[in-house]
């Protein structure tokens, strides 16, 4: 059986690096898989890079292109968004290559146009890392569950007309999405449920597959020697926080987490506590959270492994997770995580048990449970061994990649 990966980036990002990691785990249990990448930045050779025909400068040009048609919308600022109308030679590309199952993974910012799905003549497994697939283009729906219905007055392109671009965004995947041979996965039930409830994909089987990790890579280290290679404090309790952008992405909630720190750093943990943020380097301005804070910059596998297990919790105070990749890292690493009562993030950590979940979006309640996984040595012990144990049981590439195979071999022998 032979597997086509098709994926914008092979390892930049948070959905690449999933994408990337699944392709590894298929590898070790004996699928052929490959690839196809627009943007190719490892040096395995199993990853196809997207050919152009006209050429890297049209390439270069392809997400400017995208976004075109939101310069309608002033407003939207920076969200990403993603119309997906420019043409490409996807559908050619898959066709010379000739697997036996497709599994697409995160194809915007103008790598896949909508209407390409419709060309494919296999199966198509599509493994969704946020929402797009199913509303009219925003990435993250918010509140609003327009996508339920037909998309329109969005509130994140701050429009009032129905008819608007994500209203023909929606149109666009509904008139080409109608008879695909489609079945989609989801690394949570949360993003199972959303898809099940859309307009556009509710007649497609959904299974959940959850997000794999390397175990060997994200192991628990001893705290002491880590720390000390990492030129960190022995006598302090280190809060952890990263995400891909670090403190500037909008999902992800730093600005959640600041007054829960600032509420601790009042209410007796002053001197015990200190941050590290990894993601981005040190801001001009950096924001006083009431602790001493040490910026990491962006970290490869191993060295992020040394940082999750270097520190006492991980805080993940995202809005939304289609997933939550950081926190099964951290708990791979031995590491308790602290995180809201939302998304993904759901099936990953067990309240009171490998962790706590806060209220969404109650700071006050996220700094309770930074204190509770810190306060009791012997509880924080017993912590750091169940979040281990949960990973090794349901998140490494080994198991997610079993259950991928089981449902390629299954999509695949419907078709005959």
């Amino acid at each position: 059986m032979k597997v086509l990966l098709l994926s914008n980036y092979d390892v930049k990002g948070g959905a690449a690096r999933a994408t990337y990691r699944l392709h590894q785990g298929l590898q070790t249990i004996g699928v052929n898989s490959e690839i196809l990448a627009g943007y190719k930045s490892s040096n395995d050779e199993t990853v196809r890079l997207m050919p152009t025909k006209l050429g890297e400068n049209f390439k270069s040009l392809r997400p400017k292109l995208n976004r075109l048609p939101l310069k309608l919308y002033p407003k939207l600022g920076q969200v990403i968004f993603s119309p997906q109308w420019v043409p490409d030679s996807l559908a050619s590309e898959v066709a010379k290559i000739n697997p036996d199952v497709i599994n697409l993974h995160w194809v915007c910012e103008g790598y896949m146009q909508i209407e390409t799905l419709a060309k494919f003549n296999k199966p198509i497994v599509w493994t969704l890392h946020d929402m797009w697939a199913f509303t009219g283009g925003c990435h993250y729906s918010e509140s609003c569950d327009r996508y339920i219905d037909a998309c329109g007055a969005c509130p994140q392109l701050h429009s009032t007309k129905d008819a608007d671009i994500s209203r023909w965004i929606w149109q666009r995947k509904a008139e080409a999405w109608q008879n695909l041979d489609l079945t989609l996965v989801t690394p949570s039930h949360w993003l199972a449920d959303c898809a099940k409830s859309s307009s556009l994909l509710a007649k497609y089987p959904v299974k959940v597959i959850a997000n794999g990790l390397d175990a060997d890579v994200y192991k628990p280290l001893n705290r002491s020697q880590v720390r000390d290679s990492l030129n960190l404090p022995q006598n302090k309790q280190l809060v952890l926080f990263g995400a891909m952008q670090g403190t500037e992405d909008r999902w992800k909630g730093f600005p959640l987490l600041v007054p829960a720190l600032q509420s601790l750093s009042q209410s007796g943990w002053e001197d015990k506590i200190e941050l590290l943020v990894f993601g981005c380097s040190e801001p001009e301005s950096p924001i006083d959270v009431g602790f001493k804070t040490h910026y990491l910059g962006r970290l490869d596998d191993e060295m992020l492994a040394k940082v999750y297990a270097a520190a006492d919790v991980m805080v993940v105070p995202s809005r939304y997770e289609a997933f939550g990749q950081t926190a099964s890292e951290a708990m791979a690493c031995g590491t308790p995580v602290v995180a809201f009562n939302v998304t993904g993030l759901k099936d990953i950590v067990d309240r009171h048990e490998n962790g706590y979940l806060a209220q969404p979006y109650d700071s006050e309640d996220l700094a309770r449970g930074i204190a509770w996984v810190l306060e009791d040595a012997q509880r924080h012990e017993k912590l750091c061994r169940n979040a281990r144990m949960k990973v090794e049981a349901k998140f490494t590439l080994a198991v997610q990649a079993r259950e991928y195979q089981s449902l390629f071999e299954e999509v695949c022998q419907a078709t005959k």
